[in-house]
């Protein structure tokens, strides 16, 4: 019986044969280059996705039969993040993926560009990265898809390249859902401490809590919408800001869990009592809502699911499988728990 022809292995002059384009056009593309037309480059793209060409640097790391994933936090030392990890590392578990974590500080600091970034995953041999972070600007996300590197972004501060996968929630129904929850308890005088101004989710946040007040026809005192950071520290600055006022407000929607617990610490020293005298609402329903003392009230984020959305997500696109949309959004849910209380009498 003669011998089987082995199967021709692919090379990149095939591929720009392929794609109709030159082999140094071909080397561009992967390296991520910035100088090869759009038009051009998603064709070449569309070619590498369809053949599974990998460079040579690639096949040999494909021969360790491992896989690895980059998480990029810019901290760990919030329950959001916690549950957000867990969902990832239970899911990597779960489909033998390596996960590398990478923290990067309040402020993202990085000595490497975001091109050198997307090339060290490449010659690391990653499947791709996980951000959850506002680290990365959208024209740092731009270089990844550039070079073809799997992205994605989870409950992103601000809209990523229409080309990048983000999972987020439900954040304007969720804030929509938290005050319609204390204008049925008789609250009117409802105030809003928000997250960073221009934050994607903290705006639909505060959109949410807009809708629900002009739904049921208050008006909102400007007064009772402040902004700041999603931190304990603004819960605490911002309680004593709205006590300053001649009417206080009797409900609070807090943009985040965190600022709600600093509502609490701060109340507790001022002598007002939650709910008594004021109603909170908070917004991730992580373990420390359910954990404080009163339980708080939170729109609970499926953080864990979010997680687990991100690396299925990764893996399909380094498949080179097609998403039905580049952004998906996870359903919250208000769970009432100690923190609100039908309004008093107030003058």
């Amino acid at each position: 019986m003669p011998d089987v022809e082995p199967k021709r292995k692919l090379t990149l002059a095939a591929v720009a044969r392929e794609a109709g384009v030159s082999a140094p056009t071909v080397s561009k593309v992967i390296n991520g280059r910035d100088d090869v037309a759009e038009e051009t480059r998603s064709k070449v793209m569309g070619v590498l996705a369809r053949t599974g060409y990998k460079s040579p640097l690639q096949q040999r790391r494909n021969l360790t039969g491992r896989q690895v994933v980059e998480v990029v936090f810019d901290s760990l030392n919030t329950a959001y993040a916690i549950e957000v990890l867990n969902g990832i590392l239970e899911s990597a578990g779960e489909s033998e993926i390596e996960v590398l974590l990478n923290v990067t500080g309040k402020q993202g600091t990085s000595r490497l560009s975001a091109e050198q970034r997307a090339a060290r995953i490449i010659d690391e041999g990653r499947c791709g990265m996980i951000v959850v972070t506002s680290a990365f600007s959208g024209a740092q996300l731009g270089a990844f898809r550039r070079r073809g590197v799997p992205a994605v972004v989870i409950d992103p501060f601000n809209p990523p390249p229409a080309e990048v996968v983000s999972v987020g929630a439900t954040n304007w129904a969720g804030g929509k859902e938290a005050t319609s929850h204390l204008l049925e308890l008789g609250h009117r005088r409802i105030a809003y401490l928000g997250g960073p101004d221009g934050v994607e989710c903290n705006q639909a946040r505060l959109h949410g809590y807009l809708a629900a007040m002009r739904a049921n026809g208050v008006t909102v005192d400007s007064r009772y919408i402040i902004q700041g950071s999603f931190s304990s520290e603004h819960g605490v600055e911002g309680l004593k800001t709205l006590l300053r006022l001649q009417q206080r407000p009797t409900a609070i929607f807090a943009a985040n869990d965190s600022i709600a617990l600093g509502v609490l610490a701060e109340a507790r020293r001022q002598g007002v009592r939650v709910p008594e005298d004021l109603s909170l609402v908070g917004f991730d329903g992580t373990s420390q809502a359910e954990e404080s003392v009163p339980a708080l009230t939170s729109v609970a984020q499926p953080l864990q699911e979010m997680g687990r959305a991100a690396l299925r997500f990764i893996l399909s696109q380094t498949r080179g499988e097609l998403l039905d949309s580049p952004r998906v959004e996870l359903a919250t849910h208000l769970v009432i728990r100690e923190s609100t209380a039908p309004v008093q009498a107030v003058p």
